[in-house]
């Protein structure tokens, strides 16, 4: 480590007789504390406001964010989030409100759920939006129970296989399986398409349907969907869409017009809500009208029309075959509120150029890093494109090597090795928010590393040299954890 980084960090702060607060005098009379209560000693540190103020700044700094510089994090999405999104989340009349209110007390805050499930089935042309699931993957699992019990109800009880491609997103064969379905994995084709022999060969009566990314995480539009889709109809499946990729898609196609029957969206994602290191996520289910009456309860609708004197009145509705309540209470809310907020400020022609400017944005960069990286399929892509980290004539360098390296540039690096069907995978997302400048920067940095993978290799394996910490063992670190500050010396 860095001298000038662990120094402060493993010395005692703390010195006796310092003081960051002065507490007024009482103005109470003075009471005395249960006995049973007290501690002889309580080492609690004694330091100054300047010393507590560079410490938690310094730990601030060992974070990346998208605040900070480029976050190509591929398939997350990780745009910049405008602070009035934040602002309007910590209005006292939506961070105060309790879940359990009456109804007659939140109606702005129904409204505004209302409003966002209205505006979420309009960008993706479905008929009915749940907001109760809580990220992307448990939106998964929702609208694979919801799948689950649209044939259940028909009396299609031998429908117990799910199709996936071997492009989807992890999450998809994980949702199929814990809804106790049989999961088929279905190939590529060579221009990173779903094989139609491969998924025609599986589409039988004991088919329940597919999850289909789209695009895909090659950063691919599939280009047979109509077709693929309608196969799976022809056989009696649903078409499940993940929408971790709708980014690419925002007032361009439908998904619920192309012919899909339910979909999750990442409202911390697409609509700009901060997200990573667990939260906070937003994951609501759209779906098509044959499956509206399986969405978990409750939904918000409107119970009384507005009059001549009276705004229009609120409330909580339960789907007359829902699969029940999937989260506590009603979802994220304050997620929710950035999404409308997001949505609003950009309106239908703004959500347009969102996508236009994220599409632009991948192609620019594929085609700037295309003679360096190897693309295995280099064919125009939507949000986001995967190369491959390694070259035959630099056989020791691998995905990781470049990863690091890139952390001496500023930038956060690319997903490392997903999806799978690309060795050494690099998937590269640049999201809409970042400038020509900023993507000059990244593919300059690219470039040079891309150099020094047959010049210089080994500055690319002791990688990182310039973050506060050098390369650590990720295996042992995951293993191995360390939940508390320790001030010994290390053994």
């Amino acid at each position: 480590m860095p001298e000038k980084i662990r120094e402060p960090l493993l010395r005692e702060l703390s010195s006796p007789g310092r003081q960051g607060v002065r507490f007024p005098d009482l103005d109470v009379p003075q009471s005395p504390l249960p006995g049973d209560l007290l501690r002889g000693d309580l080492p609690l540190p004694e330091v100054s406001e300047i010393d507590v103020v560079r410490h938690y700044t310094r730990l601030s700094h060992f974070n990346h964010a998208v605040d900070i510089n480029f976050y190509p994090l591929g398939s997350c999405t990780m745009k910049y989030n405008p602070k009035i999104n934040e602002a309007l989340a910590r209005l006292p009349g939506f961070s105060a409100l309790h879940p359990l209110q009456p109804e007659i007390t939140v109606q702005g805050a129904l409204r505004l759920m209302y409003e966002l499930q209205e505006a979420l089935k309009e960008i993706t042309g479905f008929a009915g939006c749940s907001l109760q699931p809580a990220a992307g993957a448990h939106g998964e699992l929702t609208g694979v129970h919801i799948m689950r019990a649209y044939h259940a109800d028909r009396g299609d009880t031998r429908r117990n296989k799910i199709l996936v491609p071997d492009s989807a997103h992890g999450t998809n064969p994980a949702s199929s399986a814990m809804s106790g379905f049989r999961v088929v994995e279905i190939p590529s084709d060579e221009r990173g398409n779903i094989d139609l022999t491969a998924l025609k060969a599986e589409c039988d009566d004991t088919l329940a349907g597919l999850m289909l990314t789209n695009p895909n995480t090659l950063g691919l539009f599939e280009e047979h969907l109509l077709e693929v889709i309608d196969t799976v109809h022809a056989a009696g499946g649903l078409v499940y869409g993940d929408g971790a990729n709708l980014n690419a898609l925002l007032g361009i196609a439908k998904p619920g017009d192309l012919g899909f029957d339910v979909m999750h969206l990442n409202l911390h994602k697409t609509f700009a809500t901060p997200h990573g290191g667990g939260g906070p996520g937003s994951g609501p289910v759209v779906c098509a009208p044959h499956l509206t009456d399986f969405l978990p309860a409750p939904i918000v609708v409107i119970k009384e029309e507005a009059t001549d004197d009276l705004p229009p009145f609120y409330g909580f509705h339960t789907p007359a075959k829902t699969i029940g309540r999937v989260k506590a209470f009603h979802g994220h809310f304050s997620v929710m509120v950035k999404a409308l907020a997001y949505i609003l400020m950009l309106g239908g022609p703004g959500l347009r150029q969102v996508a236009e400017d994220a599409v632009l944005n991948a192609n620019y960069l594929r085609v700037r890093l295309q003679d360096a990286y190897r693309i295995p399929y280099n064919r125009i892509c939507m949000h986001e494109f995967v190369a491959e980290g390694r070259w035959k004539d630099a056989p020791d360098v691998h995905a990781l090597d470049i990863a690091k390296r890139l952390m001496d540039f500023g930038f956060h690096p690319p997903t490392n090795y997903f999806p799978l069907i690309v060795h050494e995978a690099l998937m590269i997302e640049p999201t809409e928010t970042e400038s020509k400048e900023t993507l000059d920067a990244f593919a300059a940095a690219m470039l040079q590393i891309a150099e020094e993978a047959h010049t210089n290799p080994e500055v690319l394996h002791s990688a990182p040299h310039e973050t506060p910490f050098g390369r650590l063992d990720e295996v042992k670190a995951a293993r191995d954890l360390v939940l508390q500050w320790d001030d010994r010396p290390p053994k």
